[in-house]
This record gives C-alpha cells, structure tokens and sequence, in this order.
C-alpha cells in the first residue's frame, strides 16, 4: 500500500439507490491492445494497473464488451475475482468490433441479450451492478434497444441500467421505458458539448461518467498555473476540474501502467479553488 490519497477523497457517489461508490472510477479501456483491440502488450502489467485501482479505493470499474472485443472483461475477472464487495463493476453492450480501431453499434434486442450474457459469463457474475447502452443504434428506436435490457433486468441479470453516448431526447426515450441511473458521455475540459446533460444529472441525481476525461489537459493557461500552484501535473488538475463540476461527476479515466492509476487517483484530493476552477472553465 501506499500514502497516497485514495479514490474515496472526492467523496462518494449514490448509484441507483442502493450502491455507494467513491467518486473517482477507473476505466478498463485501455487494458487492451493497441485500437482497443486484443490482448494487451503485456498482460502482467495490465493486470497491475487494475489491482493497483482497487488498492487505491476505486469501487466502480467501467468496461464493455467491445474492449478487446472481450479481453477486458477477461482481465478483469482473472485479475479480480471473486470481487471485493464494494466493487461495482458496470460494463457495456451496443457496440461490436469488426477490426482494430472500429465501432458499429447493434442495438438490436437480441444482440444485446447475447451480449449481456456474454458479459455475465466473462465477468464470472449472476447480476452485472450496471450495464449501459453503448451506444443507440440509427436503424434501431432506442426504446426498443433499451427494453431489452429492462427485460434483463426484469429476469434478475441487470441490478441497474445506465445509457451512453445519448442526447436529451434519447434519454427521455429510455426513461419512458425504464430507470436510468447513469449517462457516459464525452466530457473533458476541452469538450462541453455536453454541458447541459451534465446540468440535467445533476438535477435528477444520475451520475454522470465523462469518457476521455482528460483530454485537453495541456490546452489551457489555466491549467497549467494551477498545477504549478498544487505540485501536480495537468491530467490531474483536469481530473479535479470535473470532480468539482459537479456533485453528481464521476470520472473514469483508464490506464493500463499502475503508476498512471496512482497518478490518476490522486486527483481525488486536489482541491482547486472556485477561482481556479472558473479560470478553467472559461478559458477553454
């Protein structure tokens, strides 16, 4: 172990209800090959980076089963399993991988059904805590898509679903059909397209996931000084930039060095002033 500050000096997060995670995740992308595709380069150390998360309190793991396609959900359970019982693991279907680098959705109800399942039998578990909507398919109503998923859990496979890559209206879609306690959208201090969906969380106490939360990290001033001012390093500072964004912020940023991890997970105790952090957020 080590005197670092763990994933839990943010605070914690509520997650459906029921679950109480601490708010800064760790996101199992990046323990794949290169283009996210196949095994790692080596396994080993990617199997370090995600114990090293644990050790540091990360109690929410975020993957999917296009990560490899399958790899990391693989990795996961040798790594993990059986799980600490305060670790969420929320993974993903929606999306499948014809080759490295690419990403069709398939939204369709009976490819999400083989892929939860696969998901399940992966990642060695009865019920997945929650499992997001990759991504809604064009040729498929999302509606549709995500009644599959409420029929999962319905059946006891799903405890809480969550949905990606979504606008407004399209998570009203999913709300009409069933609980959504979670949105993954990309967000980073260089890309706010999506600012009003993180006001809309907020509002209706869903945890927002931020994909690629720390790109932009070198872009702005503001950055910079700030880190200079704390003695940390610009992906941190962008790290606690979010993480005082707002309550309901849980970043996932991915790794697969354990020296990265340490780094990322110590964000969770920068505290930025409210200058600092309306510096950032109007230069970039």
């Amino acid at each position: 172990m080590t005197d670092r500050p763990v994933a839990g000096a943010a605070g914690t997060i509520d997650l459906g209800g029921d679950l109480t995670v601490n708010r800064m995740g760790f996101g199992a992308m990046r323990i794949t090959g290169p283009g996210i595709w196949r095994e790692p380069p080596d396994r080993d150390q990617a199997k370090a980076a995600v114990r090293r998360a644990v050790e540091l309190g990360v109690t929410l793991i975020d993957t999917a089963d296009s990560y490899g396609p399958e790899v990391s959900e693989t990795l996961l359970a040798e790594t993990l399993y059986p799980y600490p019982d305060e670790l969420v693991i929320a993974t993903k279907g929606g999306m499948v991988r014809p080759g490295p680098g690419r990403w069709d959705t398939d939204g369709r109800p009976e490819h999400l059904r083989q892929a939860c399942e696969g998901s399940l039998r992966r990642l060695r578990l009865d019920q997945i805590p929650l499992y997001q909507f990759h991504r809604p398919d064009p040729q498929v109503p999302v509606a549709e898509s995500v009644g599959a998923l409420a029929q999962l859990k319905d059946e006891g496979k799903i405890r809480h679903i969550g949905i990606s890559n979504v606008s407004e209206s399209q998570l009203r879609e999913a709300q009409q059909v069933t609980p959504i306690v979670s949105v993954q959208n990309r967000y980073n201090v260089g890309d706010r397209r999506w600012e009003t969906m993180v006001d809309l969380c907020e509002q209706e106490q869903l945890v927002f996931l931020p994909w690629a939360p720390i790109q932009g990290a070198d872009e702005a001033g503001p950055v910079t000084e700030a880190a200079s001012a704390h003695g940390v390093t610009a992906r941190q500072v962008v790290l606690a930039w979010l993480l005082a964004r707002s309550p309901q912020m849980l970043p996932i940023p991915g790794s697969g060095s354990p020296g990265h991890v340490e780094d990322n997970v110590a964000a969770a105790a920068i505290e930025l002033s409210p200058a600092e952090t309306a510096a950032i957020t109007a230069a970039v």
